[in-house]
């Protein structure tokens, strides 16, 4: 497939990705693998033999999961030979990132908090086996969710599927799509807050190009959402 380049207004391109190989590799096959599935088939797994969250289980859950996410980042910078930057992560200043992480929590909040209200979610059996969790590894799990999730779904899978030919509207679709279906395990409610979560981070990112702010957006309102409430308990 040819690589399908386009101008700066509709889609970011850097010149390291005008340079990308116009051959998919196999580092960007496996990338991808990673970044749209590795997420599904460990909640899957988990979720066949440990029906019921525990400690032990989700200590192991997380480490999987930390692993996924590290074997991708040498996918970049070892297999395909790219800097951070191709995955959005490094395009701003810090200040610019955690500016724009506070307005993405604040905007997702809002909507994430209205539907959660609407479809009363957050008070099933999945949520109670959560909320037995020690506090710090609720924290840990929230904010692991914003880094990975958005590096999975947001940095690295929209940039490479739009390298490696598919239009602007199907590289952001199938990422956005997997994301919320990945959720399904808390049921019809928690697809919906995930697809709403996910076209907001989604629309800040392509504006944007600013993976960091996105993961700070994403593991503040995860924080605000699941810490806040038993800190104040």
């Amino acid at each position: 497939m040819q690589t399908d380049n386009v101008g700066a207004s509709s889609f970011p391109v850097t010149p390291e990705q005008r340079a990308f190989p116009t051959k998919i590799s196999p580092a960007t096959c496996a990338g991808l693998a990673i970044s749209l599935f590795a997420m599904v088939a460990i909640r899957q797994l988990f979720v066949f033999f440990v029906p019921e969250t525990t400690f032990i289980s989700a200590l192991l859950k997380e480490a999987l999961i930390w692993v996924s996410a590290l074997a991708l980042i040498v996918i970049v910078r070892r297999g395909e030979h790219l800097s951070l930057r191709s995955i959005g992560i490094g395009t701003a200043r810090w200040w610019k990132s955690i500016l724009w992480g506070f307005i993405i929590a604040i905007v997702s909040a809002l909507v994430v908090g209205g539907l959660a209200a609407v479809t009363h979610y957050g008070h099933g059996p999945g949520s109670a086996a959560f909320e037995k969790l020690p506090l710090w590894l609720i924290t840990a799990i929230v904010f692991r969710a914003g880094v990975v999730e958005e590096l999975f779904y947001r940095g690295y899978s929209i940039e490479r599927l739009r390298l490696v030919g598919l239009g602007r509207f199907w590289s952001v679709a199938i990422p956005l799509v997997i994301f919320s279906l990945g959720h399904w395990s808390g049921g019809a409610a928690n697809i919906l807050i995930a697809l709403a979560a996910g076209l907001i981070l989604t629309g800040f990112y392509l504006w944007r190009r600013d993976l960091v702010a996105n993961m700070i957006g994403h593991g503040l309102v995860d924080f605000v959402a699941n810490v806040l409430p038993a800190l104040f308990s």
